[in-house]
């Protein structure tokens, strides 16, 4: 398994703490509003990076968050906390709101999108006393100092800070990116947060520093030391974290545990529409749900994620997304060959040695080894396409029946696609049909032929004539 480490800027082997178990935390959301589909790209890449970590034979504890407090709405510790924001321009609490869009997420994902669940999926609220006890730690070991707003991390402690994004500390100092405030370095980065004096806020606790709430950074820090341990394999989330959400948790993990955080920093990048970045104010941030209502499968958004590799840019819009629903209706139509091939002559074992099995069979091998080298999904989606396009136009007879199940089921287990379930036999009624229209065919009766073929249309079946026999898949 090789991944590109964001760290090292290189594509490393993985070399796991402990042998054969992989421990992987992930960046989740910020349960403030309904998530778009951008927000579920990253996910389905680390779905796809689960799948092939268990098919290399390693059992994978993995952790993800639930953002429900703490997110401003400014990288650098200024605005008003997203769930706060959320909460007024629904008229709702935070608490209402961050219950109402936890469980819209949580559908979303495991229902809609039927991702593998985490081990370890934690609330930030959940474990407010847990990030106390991390904040009271560093500040005893002096790396916190107080402001007016908040408690703040020194990183001119450190000598390493940056390293994950490289940043140019000393430019940013000549530069002053960010309003100081009275912070004491541009980079430094709240670990605590005061509640305002002049107002209650719907989610604030108590501290030893005063009533508020924790930074944003802070709980990805905890929920990953308390669940995973001091040490983790691999860190994902998306690009825009490097500079600051991901630079703040090695910061302030490393400072306490005095180790190495992760060995493995990978991040996917983001998809645009039409070009464009999306934008509440420019109407292109769709849904999952708007995915569904103009009738394309869920699948098909799959596809369209997994067709660039997830370190590039991608571009979304509803041409490019009908471009791979056919591609899925046609990898559909090769699924439903199996259930066409074992009424023929030649039995399996018979086909078992020729040419066009073995490579069928070789086929799965081959997928996981292009998703194993740094999830390379588009030289996956290739292997798949010169397989089954070499079964496209086949004699269903010289089909090996066993070694196309093998593979449909790798492409469902590595790929989290569902071509086996979304290709159910037809019914024995809609098989009849064929038959009778085959001998209408044969007595050269093209009237009951096309009448035959009407009605298999209106229970959603479609029929094609080759030199090898009728073929049949979903309409």
């Amino acid at each position: 398994m090789k991944l590109y480490n964001t760290m090292s800027r290189s594509t490393e082997k993985l070399v796991p703490l402990q042998e054969n178990r992989v421990s992987l935390y992930t960046c989740g959301l910020t349960v403030y509003s309904q998530p778009h589909i951008g927000n579920w790209l990253g996910y389905i890449y680390w779905d796809v990076l689960v799948r092939v970590l268990r098919a290399e034979g390693y059992t994978v504890s993995r952790t993800q968050n639930i953002t429900d407090v703490g997110h401003l709405v400014s990288d650098d510790d200024s605005g008003e906390d997203k769930m706060e924001k959320g909460a007024r321009s629904e008229g709702l609490t935070a608490w209402d709101i961050a219950k109402k869009y936890a469980l819209v997420a949580e559908y979303e994902a495991y229902d809609l999108l039927d991702l593998i669940r985490p081990d370890h999926l934690v609330t930030a609220t959940s474990c407010i006393d847990a990030q106390l006890r991390f904040a009271s730690e560093l500040d005893e070991k002096g790396f916190l100092y107080r402001t007016e707003d908040g408690m703040y991390f020194d990183t001119s402690k450190l000598d390493d800070y940056g390293k994950l994004a490289r940043l140019d500390i000393a430019g940013l100092e000549a530069g002053a990116r960010v309003d100081m405030a009275d912070k004491k370095n541009p980079t430094d980065f709240a670990v605590w947060k005061f509640s305002p004096h002049d107002a209650t806020r719907d989610m604030e606790w108590s501290s030893p520093w005063g009533t508020g709430f924790p930074g944003w950074h802070l709980e990805c820090s905890v929920i990953a030391r308390e669940t995973l341990g001091d040490q983790i394999d691999i860190h994902t989330g998306g690009i825009d974290h490097i500079p600051v959400h991901h630079t703040n948790e090695i910061a302030q993990t490393e400072s306490l545990t005095g180790k190495q955080f992760a060995q493995a920093w990978v991040h996917n990048n983001h998809i645009k529409v039409d070009n464009q970045k999306m934008s509440k104010s420019l109407g292109n941030t769709f849904t999952l749900q708007d995915i569904l209502d103009r009738g394309y499968a869920l699948d098909a958004f799959k596809l369209l994620a997994l067709s660039k590799h997830y370190r590039t840019e991608g571009n979304f819009t509803w041409d490019i997304l009908s471009a791979h629903q056919n591609h899925l209706n046609n990898w559909r139509d090769i699924a439903a060959l199996r259930h066409q091939t074992h009424d023929t002559l030649r039995d399996d074992d018979d086909k078992s040695t020729d040419e066009h099995s073995v490579s069928l069979l070789a086929t799965s091998q081959a997928i996981q080894q292009a998703i194993s080298n740094d999830l390379d999904t588009p030289a996956a989606l290739a292997i798949i396409d010169e397989a089954f396009g070499r079964l496209d136009n086949k004699s269903l007879d010289n089909i090996h029946r066993h070694a196309l199940v093998q593979l449909l089921e790798t492409i469902d287990e590595l790929l989290g696609l569902h071509l086996i379930d979304s290709t159910p036999d037809i019914d024995e009624d809609a098989k009849r049909l064929i038959i009778e229209r085959e001998r209408a065919r044969d007595d050269k009766n093209w009237e009951k032929s096309d009448q035959l073929r009407d009605a298999l249309f209106e229970k959603g079946v479609t029929v094609r004539d080759t030199l090898h026999g009728t073929i049949w898949s979903y309409t």
